[in-house]
């Protein structure tokens, strides 16, 4: 939101109160208190009336200051609020002077200026970022007279402005589909249901991250208004309604170590059952299916010899007008839990679409209304609206009693065979003339909706099929959301445009905090010319999560053409084989929230072109996926510096430069970071078997004096295998530590060798060995 008119006057209507000086201090062990008068306290009657500000500074972890600045501290500030998971007890080291307040929590240093009032932000004594003058204010909309101050909660906000360095780019705030980059733009933190092509977003995260190695959490689930570079070119500023505002700075240095510690406050991604990096095929949403309909699909993909892991039920799995009621359209599918059972025994998990609104012919309608499940108008009623389905309620998960009704509902679909839901929805969330059960902020709710609804489903699932095997197809989102795996990228057409924006909707989003995500294969609006279908189907199968789904079509691979069929089990099966490597990928991004697939920035923020590079990124720590956008098979697609060795080819490119090649459809830019180990899988037909048991350990480009090391997560989620290849002039020294047979693949490491084990060893050829132990190889 815009207050300025310029550098140095306010929009017409509103009033600046800035703090003026810092007038005194409370210091204790864990927090700092400042009195901030908003003007110049020259003798004893300047206190006698006027604004102050009230500044509060904690820590939660070292190299975290939280920020909290309020008005009238007394005021009631309802919930909700987001569940996080550190309190701020971390003490704090603080030195006052005459002149200045400095607050340290690990490197992180915040220095306040007493007069006048300034801000600044160090790491180690280095400059990160900065608030004077009128950057922290309250404003006031026609404000008037102080004695007849009808109090915060009308016409005022609180506004922070950070200071931007020269060079310095934000990044973040969500599932945004508008450049990668967020500089020059205007974001509202309020989720929308439009699609992937507009500035609205379905996942909007009040999170942004720099490349200066630094983040900031605005801790408010209401509307943030967060100006980058817009309303001040040098300056982020945020925004929010009323006379308190609360927000964290982490500290890295690096961009990653920043998203360790806002995903060590806000949750970690929960880490996926491995099943589920398998190929998803759906429906479709408004085609005809029945029973014969589905098997046809499941078994034409079997037949074809394409690994299909779940099968997914869109919408009209329940008659229309009735959604949601849970139960399943005896007109077309007469008997459920035969087809469900039947479906399971060639080896597939189901998923079921649902979501949280309940349409006035559902069955369930009249029991929310009695029972007051739903959210309801002011005057009482259940709000009710034609939007989706006619006279729809909405469950209101504020109440306990309607969430267990909710899972009880869905308990029914998982005891007859179900395995997940995909929780559509959750955006259009009512934030005027509507209450809560427990008396929740409605503008505050319709952000946070969808984490209580994710929530709900996510822990009956839990409950059901037990920790680690719970998933859910999101398509909203808010702070804390990435606890409730899987989100996808919601509504996109069936081009490359859209697949493009697809792709940096979903990098914008894991630079928030979340670390897994999928995206409809082949588009969902409209339908896909097998051209972008072939070319989307690799960029799918590269990514944490695949999913063939459209609206109108159906997105089986031989609707389009034969080729289809064959880039579809081609990657299919490459993505199986890779499931060692993934699958640990996805274990470190459940542990320190790092995402599965990582901008370029994120990965290399040293390397100034990374820095707005968008079309491509890395799937983990070695692997660099490009998608071609474009009907000509053309790559284009950056290599930093280094040695880069094409994964189908054993082509050896030297980085620092872009690429332009011509790829067939069935090869994509996949390129693997020397001094790398990627571990190839022994079963390519499915996503879920035993990582550990023969693997095949290709060790990429070892150069002089580098080092590589990997190890392999069992689906126990334990370490069953580690390996350290280290390269010292002409000796090669590799330690593997496993008690199942595995081989090694020396790809690119320019040698031919004789071992006391082996006989001479070439590039490219595999090593067999039984058990863990060294192996020497001397050039």
């Amino acid at each position: 939101m815009k207050f300025s008119d310029g550098c140095w006057m306010q929009r017409k209507g509103y009033t600046c109160f800035a703090p003026a000086q810092a007038y005194f201090t409370r210091i204790e062990p864990n927090k700092v208190t400042i009195c901030a008068p908003t003007h110049s306290i020259a003798h004893r009657g300047d206190t006698l009336g006027g604004a102050n500000l009230t500044i509060i500074i904690t820590s939660p972890a070292d190299d975290v200051l939280r920020i909290q600045t309020g008005h009238y501290m007394g005021a009631l500030r309802k919930g909700p609020v987001f569940e996080l998971e550190q309190t701020d007890d971390k003490p704090l080291q603080t030195t006052e002077t005459d002149d200045t307040v400095a607050i340290t929590s690990g490197t992180l240093t915040l220095t306040i200026a007493k007069n006048p009032f300034s801000m600044t932000f160090t790491r180690n004594g280095d400059l990160i970022t900065r608030s004077a003058g009128k950057d922290l204010a309250m404003m006031k909309y026609d404000y008037p007279d102080a004695y007849y101050d009808k109090g915060d909660h009308v016409n005022t906000y609180m506004r922070q402005q950070l200071s931007l360095g020269v060079g310095e780019l934000i990044y973040g705030m969500g599932e945004r589909f508008t450049p990668f980059v967020k500089n020059g733009q205007t974001v509202n933190i309020w989720n929308e249901d439009g699609g992937t092509s507009t500035e609205q977003s379905y996942k909007n995260i009040p999170f942004y991250l720099s490349n200066k190695g630094y983040g900031v959490f605005v801790n408010h689930p209401e509307n943030v208004s967060i100006e980058i570079a817009s309303e001040m070119v040098t300056k982020t500023g945020f925004s929010v309604e009323g006379g308190f505002l609360d927000y964290y700075l982490f500290n890295g240095p690096t961009m990653k170590e920043v998203l360790e510690r806002y995903t060590d406050l806000t949750g970690k991604p929960s880490l996926p059952a491995p099943w589920t990096f398998g190929l998803w095929l759906s429906t479709s949403f408004t085609t005809n299916y029945d029973e014969q309909t589905v098997m046809s699909f499941i078994d034409g993909m079997l037949e074809r010899d394409i690994p299909l892991r779940t099968f997914h039920f869109d919408c009209f799995w329940m008659k229309e007008f009735h959604w949601t009621n849970f139960i399943w359209d005896k007109d077309v599918f007469p008997d459920p839990a035969g087809l469900l059972r039947r479906i399971k025994e060639k080896g597939l998990n189901i998923c079921v679409w649902i979501n949280s609104y309940i349409g006035q012919e559902s069955e369930l309608f009249e029991e929310g209304v009695a029972n007051g499940y739903f959210i309801k108008r002011t005057n009482g009623d259940p709000f009710q609206w034609d939007m989706w389905q006619p006279g729809l309620a909405i469950v209101d998960f504020t109440n306990p009693a309607a969430c267990k009704w909710y899972q009880d509902k869905l308990e029914m679909l998982l005891d007859m065979g179900v395995d997940c839901f995909k929780t559509d929805f959750g955006e259009r969330i009512p934030s005027e003339d509507v209450m809560y059960y427990d008396g929740s902020d409605p503008k505050k709710m319709h952000n946070y909706y969808t984490y209580l609804y994710n929530k709900c489903v996510y822990e009956l699932l839990e409950r059901k099929r037990g920790k680690g095997q719970a998933v859910l197809f999101a398509r909203s989102a808010t702070a804390g959301g990435q606890k409730f795996p899987v989100h996808w990228g919601g509504d996109c057409w069936s081009d490359y445009e859209s697949m493009e924006e697809s792709l940096r909707g979903g990098l914008s989003l894991m630079m928030s905090g979340f670390g897994y995500w999928a995206h409809d294969i082949g588009g969902f609006e409209h339908t896909s010319t097998p051209d972008v279908y072939k070319r989307w189907v690799a960029f799918g199968l590269l990514s944490s999560h695949s999913r063939l789904h459209g609206s109108q079509s159906y997105r089986v691979p031989w609707l389009y053409d034969d080729e289809a069929v064959e880039v579809c089990s081609f990657f299919t099966k490459l993505k199986a084989r890779l499931m060692p490597y993934l699958y640990t990928t996805a274990v470190h991004t459940s542990q320190t929230g790092v995402p599965t697939m990582r901008s370029m920035v994120l990965e290399f923020t040293e390397d100034r072109t990374c820095h707005y590079t968008d079309k491509q990124y890395m799937l983990g720590d070695n692997l660099l996926v490009s998608p071609i956008f474009n009907d000509q098979g053309m790559a284009e697609y950056y290599l930093p510096k280094g040695q880069w060795t094409d994964f189908f080819t054993g082509r050896v490119v030297t980085g620092g430069q872009w690429i332009t090649e011509h790829h067939d459809y069935m090869s994509i830019p996949l390129m693997v970071k020397e001094n790398s180990i990627i571990a190839l899988g022994s079963c390519d037909n499915k996503p879920d078997y035993d990582y550990i048991d023969n693997p095949e350990l290709c060790i990429y480009n070892l150069t002089d004096g580098g080092t590589a090391t990997a190890e392999i997560y069992g689906m126990d989620n334990r370490v069953g295998l580690t390996i350290t290849a280290s390269r010292s002039g002409n000796r090669i020294t590799i330690d593997v530590n496993t008690s199942k047979p595995y081989s090694i693949r020396l790809v690119n490491t320019a040698i031919s060798a004789s071992t006391g084990a082996f006989s001479t060893v070439n590039d490219n050829d595999t090593i067999l060995a039984p058990t863990g132990g060294q192996i020497v190889v001397t050039l």
